[in-house]
């Protein structure tokens, strides 16, 4: 009984040091006495936040078919595209062009800043993707999709996957070569990469798990290792390396995959997540029908 005693006591007191540590890892992540800020609300499904040059930041309202931006320096929303594909992810390419995961036609989109679209990819091997869901640009110019199956309502063609399954993709820099990278997950969704290039974190939803791989020079991976037992539906990176994912709130691992920081959101689910403002110190969360900021002390990358 006393050694059942000693346990628990010590098993209360690591749990209590770990809830202290996250506390300080927070404390070194998010700005003194900062609150969550709601800074739009009234939308159907908000996703896909992408953080312009200037610090603004572009998300979908995919169910209205809608990309907004918010100003960083006005704090305001505005509607930049209308008719966008019902787009998902997005992120900014070297050319400062908006890639989209335009979901109502299976495609890919480059949008140029007056809101014209052009299709990067429409299928593969002669069949329709399931749906393109979160893109990164990689920093020499090649991107990697996601490209999961999520059945929509507003589909007017046959709803059933015209894939062999739920894969990740990556497509080159002069976006003539597309081919899969990881045929070996159960639902791939949110991805981000390190700045240098070398690193892709994937988040597979569909078995609970977020996925690291060494990134090789045409496009490749390899060495894919389990970065943490938690899947997400977005994510993003700030630059001490540390992950940022989504579903319940923020989650926050450090390199070595270990939690460090939880910041809560009074929504019932966040979906994506991204540093914006011109010093990439403002966190941009996209959650339900809202959007919210946090000022934070660590920086972003992109």
């Amino acid at each position: 009984m006393k050694n059942l005693l000693l346990f628990f006591l010590l098993a209360g007191l690591a749990f209590n040091t770990l809830a202290q540590d996250q506390i300080e890892d927070k404390k070194k992540l998010v700005a003194k006495n900062a609150q969550l800020k709601k800074v739009g609300e009234g939308f159907t499904f908000t996703e896909g936040p992408a953080v312009h040059r200037n610090g603004d930041v572009y998300f979908t309202d995919q169910p209205n078919n809608k990309i907004l931006r918010w100003s960083y320096t006005r704090n305001e929303i505005s509607v930049f595209m209308e008719d966008a594909g019902r787009s998902n992810g997005m992120f900014f390419d070297l050319e400062g062009k908006l890639i989209a995961c335009a979901d109502m036609d299976n495609q890919l989109w480059s949008i140029d800043d007056k809101g014209n679209a052009t299709v990067l990819v429409e299928s593969y091997k002669g069949n329709l993707l399931n749906g393109p869901n979160d893109v990164w640009v990689v920093p020499y110019g090649g991107l990697y999709f996601t490209d999961p199956l999520y059945k929509r309502p507003y589909w007017e063609r046959d709803p059933e996957m015209q894939q062999d399954g739920e894969h990740l993709y990556y497509l080159s820099k002069d976006r003539m070569q597309l081919f899969r990278v990881d045929e070996n997950l159960v639902k791939p969704n949110g991805l981000i990469g390190t700045p240098d290039g070398k690193k892709l974190y994937v988040a597979d939803i569909g078995d609970n798990k977020t996925y690291v791989y060494d990134i090789e020079e045409d496009g490749y991976l390899r060495n894919r290792k389990v970065f943490c037992e938690m899947g997400s539906d977005g994510m993003t990176i700030d630059y001490r390396g540390n992950i940022y994912l989504t579903g319940k709130g923020v989650t926050v691992f450090n390199p070595k995959g270990e939690q460090i920081a939880h910041i809560p959101v009074p929504e019932n689910w966040t979906s994506n997540v991204i540093f914006g403002g011109t010093d990439r110190k403002t966190l941009f969360i996209t959650a339900m029908g809202s959007v919210y900021t946090l000022d934070m002390r660590t920086r972003g990358v992109y």
